[in-house]
């Protein structure tokens, strides 16, 4: 007879305790410990007996991986995210907030792929799938849809139809009959993903699992289940918009620095082939307070519109505010500005805003933030086809960026004539059509924009 036993669960890693601890010993987070029901079976602990073959031992070098080559989408978007496609036997469990369209993404992989691809889907039916599938439209005969939440069903339904991709949504409204716990608890979720990890890997099928998000970002259940998946995808953008950036946080075979853009519109998610062309069709040339920046997002350059308001505060305390763009950075910026430039902006309020709405990290979208910020504090427009690309230190040094030469191709392509870098930079030894400037300071800058 199973036996029962309660014990405590920390929801950021996972960690085990026999009582309730206010902080875990483990990741120190503070009051995260939960109470679970675990039912544990008498036959589960290893022996001799429980063995049902040998492991088997291979040597690393004698080990080949041209017999499982990557498996192709039909959505190039995602193929470039996860590092040229599917590997078998990963599981990969994507990540959003409600709404955002996750289980869209996924369901126009299963309806439009070449392959067999199984749907299990635990919040809705098969007549509901239905309905948002031919609003995709594209539909092919070999995608199965079960709706089922008990997992072991699910797990009889793969073994008997083959299917050569599993979509799971979500992991949290699955559960396992050998647990009495709730589905969406920590057990059922570590359970059900320790399974379909278990089938991925022995039959070489890759699966994707479709995860919740909590009111902090954070993908729902334990911590550990972001550890136990090959690769973690992040899908997010503001409703207000209609573009979607898919993100990759951790992948076991391939590169985390690519990112992929879709735009959401009455017939699903639509891949966006050349992002810096959308982002740019509704930019003024004549405004003050905007500047062109190149940012690197993987191996794919894009360019932004920065936009920026300068004004006098008029409550007295002034304002930093920012779209999309790191606060923390932003004040260090107009620091260097204040400092270096000797603009006086302790009484002005500042604003700034990334079009579009995309969030990045690169460094080299400083200068372009600094050029808006000075032309609205100046009320004077920057010259027109100009793009910046540098990073800003803090004694106001300009410094060079890397893969330089695709960030003067991407902006030669899309008809800029002028592209201003760092000194600093190689320049490759290519004729091109654009102008490059290079500057060493900010001040230099600043010069050779308002004379």
């Amino acid at each position: 007879m199973a036996k029962t036993k309660t014990t405590f669960f920390c929801r950021s890693c996972g960690y085990e305790s026999a009582k309730w601890i206010g902080r875990c010993p483990s990741c120190n987070s503070w009051n995260s410990f939960v109470e679970e029901v675990v039912v544990q079976n008498k036959n589960t602990s290893w022996s001799k007996g429980n063995r049902k073959e040998k492991a088997m031992v291979v040597n690393l070098k004698e080990i080949t991986s041209e017999s499982a080559p990557r498996l192709q989408l039909s959505d190039e978007e995602l193929n470039l995210v996860l590092g040229g496609g599917v590997v078998p036997g990963s599981v990969i469990l994507l990540g959003g907030e409600p709404g955002i369209g996750k289980s869209t993404l996924l369901l126009q992989i299963a309806a439009q792929s070449n392959y067999k691809v199984m749907y299990a889907s635990g919040e809705e039916s098969a007549e509901q799938i239905k309905l948002r599938a031919d609003r995709i439209g594209h539909l092919q005969s070999q995608c199965l849809v079960v709706a089922e939440t008990l997992l072991e069903n699910i797990m009889e339904a793969m073994d008997e139809h083959k299917p050569e991709i599993v979509i799971i949504d979500s992991i949290q409204t699955m559960h396992s009959d050998t647990i009495d716990n709730a589905p969406g608890s920590i057990v059922q979720i570590r359970e059900c993903t320790a399974k379909m990890l278990q089938y991925a890997k022995e039959n070489n099928v890759p699966v994707f699992l479709i995860g919740h998000i909590t009111k902090d970002g954070s993908i729902a259940g334990p911590k550990l289940l972001e550890h136990m998946v090959d690769t973690v995808l992040q899908f997010e953008g503001d409703r207000q918009y209609t573009y979607r950036v898919l993100r990759n946080l951790k992948n076991r075979f391939g590169s985390t620095n690519e990112m992929g853009i879709y735009s959401m519109n009455n017939t699903g998610l639509e891949p966006v082939k050349n992002p810096s062309e959308i982002l740019l069709a509704q930019r003024e040339e004549h405004l003050s307070g905007i500047a062109v920046g190149c940012a690197m997002e993987g191996l794919r350059p894009l360019l932004l519109e920065i936009q920026s308001l300068v004004s006098t505060a008029v409550y007295g305390t002034p304002q930093r505010s920012s779209t999309a763009f790191d606060l923390r950075r932003l004040n260090m910026l107009l620091a260097v500005l204040e400092k270096r430039c000797g603009f006086r902006l302790g009484q002005q309020d500042v604003f700034v805003n990334i079009a579009g709405g995309i969030r990045l990290e690169d460094p080299a979208l400083d200068l372009a933030v600094m050029a808006a910020v000075m032309s609205s504090y100046q009320n004077i427009s920057l010259p027109q086809k100009t793009v910046f690309a540098a990073e800003v230190g803090l004694s106001g040094e300009i410094r060079a960026v890397q893969r330089v030469d695709q960030r003067i191709s991407e902006a030669q392509k899309l008809g800029f004539e002028e592209i201003v870098i760092s000194r600093y930079n190689k320049i490759p030894d290519k004729k091109y059509s654009i102008k490059i400037k290079t500057f060493s300071r900010v001040d230099e800058v600043f010069s050779w924009i308002f004379g």
